[in-house]
């Protein structure tokens, strides 16, 4: 099969796409002919090196997909061949094919393309891990996504509107910023536009936000602080360094900063994310937005695009 692997952590051109052997299935496992591959931020950490840990060299990268069942282990008991499926939190999705355990397949409604199905695993999962389970929101509560047009954002704002919330949104691009208001956010704002912070903090009337979900910590995370309301609090969705704050404006506010890692997600929490995911997309709350899809061979492109500001949607990869 056609793969994209890293045999050496760097930069995006060390993306090789090459010839591997087809993966075989096991007992309590599906294998599952990839259509899309979602690309996810973490996917470009993961390749370079610089998630906190390594992977063993080498893999092929990728966490999300959808794409058909084509085998089904003895022990696989909801899924059969021929299934059009997304799965989530199996690494190697960048390949024609991928063996992922039945526990992380979910069934692909005939409305959603594979493109939209690659788009949904992590990304919608991260959304409703950060604002249900981690922030407790509850409707009639009010959340600023700090960087909403990207795919975390995105389903973020979905959530949020779907629930009840009084849902702000930043988009630092115009078509990011036009993706959002079409969806029904009518309070958009512009993170790069000078004085946003005091624009955002009018609207609440200076009493800033009981939720802020944050993409990019070390560019935002001050301004966060002045934003949150007393007792709010700030998720971590995503940085990409460090950055110095004040530890007395978390004091006066007595606000709670959380980190969030889908991947320590429990089992019990893995499976109300996902039970929600399938319920929101057949009732047509969920819909992914696609930016840009990108073949499989051209990887390397997708991982540059992702880093660079302006996001609009979500980059997949089709196989």
């Amino acid at each position: 099969m056609k793969a994209i692997v890293v045999s050496q952590f760097g930069a995006p051109e060390v993306l090789e796409y090459k010839e591997i052997p087809q993966p075989t299935v096991q007992k309590d496992s599906v294998l599952i002919r990839v259509k899309a591959a979602g690309v996810n931020p973490v996917d470009t950490y993961i390749r370079a090196g610089s998630f906190g840990y390594q992977n063993i060299l080498p893999f092929i990268p990728g966490i999300d997909g959808a794409g058909v069942v084509e085998e089904v282990g003895e022990e696989v008991t909801k899924c059969y061949k021929g299934q059009r499926v997304f799965f989530q939190g199996v690494m190697g999705s960048y390949a024609e094919y991928i063996v992922c355990p039945e526990s992380h397949v979910f069934e692909l409604p005939q409305h959603i393309t594979f493109a939209q199905g690659a788009a949904i695993g992590s990304p919608y999962a991260t959304a409703y891990h950060a604002l249900f389970q981690l922030a407790a929101a509850q409707a009639g509560q009010s959340v600023l996504v700090h960087g909403a047009s990207g795919g975390v954002g995105i389903a973020a704002l979905q959530w949020a509107k779907s629930y009840g919330l009084n849902v702000l949104a930043t988009a630092g691009s115009s078509k990011g910023r036009e993706i959002i208001m079409n969806m029904g956010i009518k309070e958009v704002f512009n993170h790069n536009e000078e004085g946003y912070v005091e624009q955002i903090l009018s609207y609440t009337k200076n009493q800033g936000l009981e939720i802020i979900l944050e993409m990019l910590a070390n560019k935002n995370l001050g301004k966060d602080l002045s934003l949150v309301a007393r007792y709010g609090k700030i998720v971590i969705i995503g940085s990409r360094g460090s950055i110095e704050i004040d530890p007395r404006n978390i004091l006066r506010k007595e606000a709670k900063l959380i980190g969030i890692n889908l991947f320590l997600a429990t089992a019990d929490q893995r499976k109300s994310i996902f039970s929600a995911i399938e319920a929101g997309l057949k009732s047509g709350i969920l819909l992914p937005i696609i930016r840009a899809e990108i073949p499989l061979e051209k990887a390397f492109l997708a991982h540059e695009l992702i880093m660079q500001p302006g996001a609009a949607g979500k980059i997949v990869l089709v196989i």
